[in-house]
């Protein structure tokens, strides 16, 4: 895994590390745990990547939803956990709807909405359908918010300590949507992900003068 960037986070109950693949697929370990997010083939070769303790699939768009993948880290006590519409379609995994929690492991796993709201775009990912997931993690919240745009329901997040925001147009947010969905609920640590052609570049200058955020950019395109 030299190849991809890494962070580690401190907890109460030891480090997390962070491994980012890319797009939106990410690892994070802690204490032996593994944890794989939207992983898809077309980023890694997943045959050389840890096997999975606990797979998270937001939803079911070829680049999230990758059953090739999926196989190449399953083991046989791999828990998939999907919204309902993944597991229709691949006759697969746990469903897990919006505002539902679900612990494995010691980690519990919440499901939050992700979702279109800008006219024209609500079939990308229409309200209702695709998960985001709030993972605790020690005494670390973790919100990887999936493919969404800023949403009425981040206002109710709390205590956040890291966020994942996806910046890709047309089917995400702007920066300047990515800024205000921050905002919304503070979290101490925030990274960009699924960024595409995005100028990150952008997002840094609109949050320059915001102290309570940090702003951490890695390569998630």
């Amino acid at each position: 895994m030299n190849k991809f960037e890494c962070d580690t986070i401190k907890t109460n109950d030891g480090n997390i590390t962070i491994t980012f693949i890319g797009h939106a697929s990410l690892i994070i370990q802690h204490k032996g745990l593994v944890i794989h997010v939207d992983p898809w083939t077309n980023l890694a070769d997943y045959s050389t990547l840890p096997k999975a303790d606990i797979i998270l699939v937001t939803h079911t768009h070829y680049d999230h939803l990758d059953t090739a993948a999926i196989s190449k880290i399953s083991k046989n006590v791999t828990n998939l956990i999907l919204n309902p519409d993944g597991v229709n379609k691949i006759r697969d995994g746990l469903p897990l709807r919006n505002g539902k929690v679900q612990v494995l492991k010691g980690v519990a796993i919440k499901a939050v909405p992700a979702y279109n709201t800008t006219e024209g775009r609500e079939k990308y990912h229409p309200k209702g359908i695709g998960n985001g997931y709030i993972l605790t993690i020690g005494n670390k919240r973790i919100y990887i918010a999936g493919d969404t745009e800023d949403i009425p329901e981040m206002a109710e997040l709390k205590d956040i300590d890291i966020a994942f925001l996806p910046m890709n147009q047309p089917y995400t947010m702007t920066p300047q949507q990515v800024v205000s969905a921050a905002k919304k609920f503070m979290p101490k640590v925030l990274y960009p992900y699924h960024t595409g052609d995005t100028d990150v570049s952008i997002l840094q200058k609109l949050m320059v003068d915001e102290k309570n955020i940090e702003l951490r950019i890695r390569k998630m395109n």
